[in-house]
């Protein structure tokens, strides 16, 4: 079995820290790169992308509400024309700094409020979805695993990657469980590797309630944002290569090439 570790990087504001990219990057396999709007800059992208080409790391556009001030986190209304540009303008953004550094974007992953949005939303997923394709319909749409960006991208034969996520808790109808309740988030590594490792085995989501939802995985997210996200992202890796299973970054995956 074949497994991509993602996790979301660069995302360097008031509000957050990059001191554990590098180490981040030395153990993940695909970058979600923050492209300015919520969270990042030129020089962080630069860097972040120049990091990811030593390590292998395949990298990709983390578009995001222009909301700095809340980390992308708000949930905003946006017109259709309004959510086409914000998605195009930030992978193009990430884009050409990436092209001068060698590197190209082979993956988007929607961000925060924007993407638990998109989530539950059939139509906002759609133009999520025919945004990225406009940029190129060989970039691979990454996605909570059972979500409308899910269905839609199936529909639209996009190359799909479903991810779980391993640090964070799920609601019964497999949505996360809101960051503004106190059981969102699971900050125990031991706890996150085990979460992990059963929904792989099971190909479920493991529900706060005890409940399983069957689905698919591709890729296992990992925020770079928490502050034990380095001993996370170490425990599951040992983890998944103990079971057997094969990490690739996400371009390199069977099923996308």
């Amino acid at each position: 079995m074949e497994i991509n570790i993602n996790c979301d990087l660069g995302e360097s504001s008031k509000l957050h820290s990059t001191k554990n990219d590098p180490l981040l990057l030395e153990i993940v396999n695909s970058a979600n790169i923050a492209c300015g709007y919520h969270a990042g800059d030129e020089i962080t992208m630069e860097k972040t992308i120049e990091i990811s080409k030593k390590n292998n790391v395949s990298i990709g556009a983390h578009p995001s509400f222009n909301d700095p001030e809340n980390f992308g986190r708000k949930r905003i209304n946006l017109s259709s024309s309004e959510i086409k540009k914000l998605i195009i303008d930030q992978i193009d953004i990430l884009s050409k700094i990436a092209s001068n550094k060698g590197m190209k974007v082979t993956h988007v992953k929607p961000h925060g409020a924007l993407n638990n949005m998109a989530c539950e939303d059939y139509d906002l997923a759609k133009v999520i979805s025919e945004s990225i394709i406009q940029v190129n319909k060989e970039i691979i749409f990454l996605v909570p695993t059972g979500s409308q960006m899910e269905k839609v991208g199936k529909k639209l034969e996009m190359k799909v990657a479903a991810e779980i996520f391993a640090d964070r808790n799920y609601e019964d109808d497999g949505n996360l469980v809101s960051r503004k309740k106190s059981n969102a988030m699971i900050t125990d590594p031991e706890i996150s590797k085990k979460h992990v490792i059963k929904m792989i085995k099971s190909q479920a989501i493991n529900c706060f309630s005890g409940k399983q939802i069957p689905c698919e995985i591709d890729s296992v997210c990992v925020h770079g944002d928490e502050k034990r996200a380095v001993d996370t992202a170490r425990k599951i890796k040992k983890n998944l290569i103990e079971t057997g299973i094969t990490l690739k970054p996400l371009n390199k995956l069977k099923k996308f090439i």
